[in-house]
C-alpha cells in the first residue's frame, strides 16, 4: 500500500529535465537523461533514494513517446523495488498512463490473480501558468484471490497551480511552478487523504515535492539532488 502511495506521489514529480525537443518542457525526452531525487521524513531523515532514467524514446509523427525506468533504494542503499512507466508527449501535452502508477512489484506480488485495473490518466500542460486548473486523475485496482475482491482506489484531485516561487536543492537553485493537488486513497476498510505540492521548473522539471497532513504539517518531501541529460 505504500508503495503504491510513493509510486502515485512520486509520478507526480517524476517530471525531469525537459526535453531538447520542444514537445515538452516538464518531462524527459532525451534518452539517457538521468535524476537522482532523496526522500526525506518529516524530522528531516533521509528515507531512500529514487534514480530515474529515460531507457527509451521514440517519435511518430507528431507523438512522442518515452519510458521512464525508476529504482528505489533505502537509506542504506539496499534495493526496493524497480519500476517503469510509459508517458507521450503531442501538441501541448504530456500524458502518463494510469497503469503506470502501479509499480511492478504489485504485478508479481498478486501474479497469477485476476487483476483489473481502471483510471485517467495524468496530464500536464507545457504552458503552466498560475492559477490554471488542471485535470484530476485516479486508478482503481480490483484483485480477485479465491472468491474474494480487494480493492484500492488512488485520486488526485483539485490539481491546481498555485504560485511561482524560487526553490533551492543540493542539484541548485530554480524558479518554479507550484502544482497544489488532493491526493486520496481507499483500500479495504483504510482510507487516506493528503495535500501535496510539487515544484516544476523548465528546463528541468520537477525539483521539488512535498505531502501534507490534513493539519498541513509536513509527511515529508522528495528533492532533486542530481541530475544529467
Amino acid at each position: 500500500m505504500k508503495k503504491i502511495l510513493f509510486l502515485f506521489g512520486i509520478i507526480l514529480l517524476t517530471t525531469s529535465f525537459a526535453a531538447a525537443q520542444n514537445c515538452s518542457k516538464y518531462y524527459p525526452m532525451v534518452e539517457g537523461a538521468t535524476m537522482q531525487y532523496t526522500n526525506y521524513n518529516k524530522k528531516g531523515k533521509t528515507e531512500g533514494i529514487a534514480t530515474y532514467l529515460v531507457s527509451n524514446v521514440k517519435t511518430s509523427g507528431d507523438v512522442t513517446a518515452a519510458t521512464m525506468a525508476i529504482e528505489l533504494r533505502d537509506e542504506k542503499g539496499k534495493e526496493i523495488y524497480k519500476t517503469d512507466y510509459n508517458f507521450t508527449c503531442s501538441g501541448n501535452m504530456v500524458t502518463v498512463d494510469y497503469k503506470s502508477l502501479v509499480p511492478s512489484s504489485m504485478f508479481e506480488q498478486y501474479e497469477g490473480m485476476e487483476m483489473d485495473i481502471s483510471g485517467t490518466d495524468l496530464e500536464l500542460p507545457n504552458d503552466l501558468s498560475v492559477g490554471q486548473a488542471l485535470s484530476d486523475a485516479n486508478v482503481s485496482i480490483k484483485i480477485s484471490m479465491s472468491g474474494i475482491n480487494m480493492n484500492t482506489t488512488v485520486d488526485m484531485i483539485n490539481r491546481k497551480v498555485e504560485k511561482k516561487e524560487s526553490v533551492t536543492t543540493p542539484a541548485g537553485t530554480f524558479d518554479c511552478y507550484v502544482i497544489y493537488s488532493e491526493n486520496k486513497m481507499k483500500a479495504m476498510m483504510v482510507k487516506q487523504s493528503f495535500p501535496s505540492r510539487v515544484w516544476f521548473a523548465e528546463g528541468v522539471g520537477m525539483i521539488k515535492q512535498e505531502s501534507f497532513n490534513k493539519n498541513g504539517k509536513s509527511m515529508g518531501t522528495t528533492v532533486l539532488t542530481k541530475y544529467s541529460k
